[in-house]
């Protein structure tokens, strides 16, 4: 499943979702390289 999070202020990064992080971030895969960042709500 695609899933987007932002990192810092401004950058946002859309990736394969791996895993739920106990304070509310998410961990993504793009490639080979892991990000985590808070996740992107729709609306």
């Amino acid at each position: 499943m695609l899933k987007t999070v932002t990192i810092g202020s401004c950058v946002s990064i859309q990736g394969i979702f791996v895993k739920a992080l106990s304070d509310g971030r998410i961990c993504i895969r793009v490639g080979e390289q892991l990000f985590q960042g808070r996740p992107v709500t729709a609306g």
